[in-house]
C-alpha cells in the first residue's frame, strides 16, 4: 500500500466532509461539548455508517470523531481517563471499519474545541496557553491515534502560529505523519491570515524542512478565503490540502448554523491549479457534496492499492 504522500506526488486525493454535520443529519444529537466524539461512547456504529456513506461517495480519506475527543472533555463529562483514552483510540478502528479501502486521519482539533467556547475561530486562549502548554495538551491524543494505527494526523482547524508550533514540534517528536490546517480569514489587502491575525505563508514556511509534514492549509474556512490561502499553502514547496466549510456561520452562543450548506464543485478546479492535491469539506458538507467534489477530480488520481 502507498503512503499518502506518495499518492499526493502523483495526483490529488478526495477527503471526506463534516462528519459531525452527517451524524446530525441523520438524527443524532451532536449539541453537547463533546460534539461527535460523544458517539464513540454513546453509538459507535453510527460513526461507522457515517464514515461507511463519505466512502460511498468517494471519499479517500476517512477523518476520526476525535476532533473533539479528549481526555479533559472526556473528563469534564465524568469520563475516567482509561476509557477516555479507549475512546480516543478507538475512533480510528471506527473509521477502517467504514472505509477500509481508504487512508484513516486521525482528527486532532485545537485547543479551542476542547473548551467548546467558539474559541478555535479566534486563536484567545494562546494569549495564556504557552507553546508547552500546548504540547503537552496534544501529545496524548496524538499518541493514542498513531498508535491506534491512523495513517496520517489531521491537525486542523487550527488558529494561531503558536498551536502550529506546539503539533509541528510534537510531530517531529514523535516520527508521525501530519497535515497542518489553519481556519483562515482574508484581510482587506486579500492576504490570508490565522484567526489572529498572523500572515497564513509566514505560519506555512515554519514546515519546511519537517519531514513529517504531508501537507499544509485551510479548512473551516469560508470559500471565498480558500484561494488566497491555497497560495499562501502552495508558496511553503508542501502539497495543499484544503476542505472549505460552506460559507455558513457558527453561532457558538446558541450551537447552530446560520446560512446554507453544501459546497460548490466548480470551484475545485481552481484549488487544483494554485496546488491543492488534498481535497474535500468541513463543517455542513455532506456524502452527496463530496460525491459531486469527485466528479471534478481525476479519475483513479490518488486511489489506494
Amino acid at each position: 500500500m502507498r503512503d499518502l504522500a506518495e499518492a499526493l506526488a502523483t495526483g490529488p486525493v478526495l477527503l471526506d466532509g463534516g462528519l459531525s454535520t452527517e451524524l446530525e443529519a441523520r438524527g443524532h444529537d451532536v449539541s453537547s461539548a463533546l460534539w461527535s466524539a460523544r458517539l464513540l461512547r454513546d453509538d459507535p456504529a453510527a460513526v461507522v455508517a457515517a464514515h461507511a456513506a463519505f466512502a460511498a461517495a468517494g471519499a479517500q480519506v476517512a477523518t476520526t470523531a476525535s476532533y473533539q475527543a479528549t481526555v479533559e472533555g472526556f473528563a469534564a463529562v465524568g469520563i475516567g481517563a482509561p476509557e477516555a483514552r479507549r475512546l480516543i483510540a478507538s475512533s480510528v478502528a471506527l473509521a477502517r471499519e467504514g472505509a477500509p479501502e481508504g487512508w484513516v486521519a486521525g482528527s486532532i482539533g485545537p485547543y479551542g474545541a476542547m473548551l467548546a467556547d467558539g474559541s478555535e475561530y479566534t486563536g484567545g486562549y494562546v494569549s495564556s496557553a504557552t507553546v508547552a502548554d500546548l504540547r503537552a495538551f496534544h501529545r496524548p491524543r496524538m499518541e493514542l491515534l498513531a498508535e491506534a494505527g491512523a495513517d496520517v494526523l489531521a491537525c486542523e482547524t487550527l488558529p494561531a502560529a503558536a498551536e502550529v508550533e506546539a503539533l509541528l514540534l510534537e510531530a517531529r517528536a514523535l516520527g508521525v505523519p501530519v497535515w497542518l490546517s489553519l481556519t483562515a480569514v482574508v484581510d482587506d489587502d486579500g492576504v490570508a491570515r490565522t484567526r489572529r491575525g498572523e500572515r497564513a505563508d509566514d505560519v506555512f514556511a515554519m514546515t519546511a524542512g519537517v519531514d513529517e509534514v504531508v501537507a499544509v492549509g485551510v479548512n473551516c474556512t469560508a470559500p471565498d478565503a480558500v484561494l488566497p490561502a491555497v497560495r499562501a499553502a502552495a508558496s511553503s514547496g508542501k502539497p495543499v490540502v484544503v476542505y472549505p466549510n460552506s460559507g455558513e456561520t457558527w453561532d457558538a452562543a446558541v450551537r447552530r448554523w446560520n446560512g446554507s450548506p453544501g459546497i460548490d464543485p466548480a470551484a475545485v478546479p481552481g484549488w487544483l491549479a494554485e496546488g491543492a492535491r488534498l481535497v474535500g469539506g468541513c463543517c455542513r458538507v455532506r456524502p452527496a457534496d463530496v460525491g459531486r467534489i469527485a466528479a471534478t477530480l481525476t479519475t483513479g488520481s490518488g486511489s489506494r492499492p
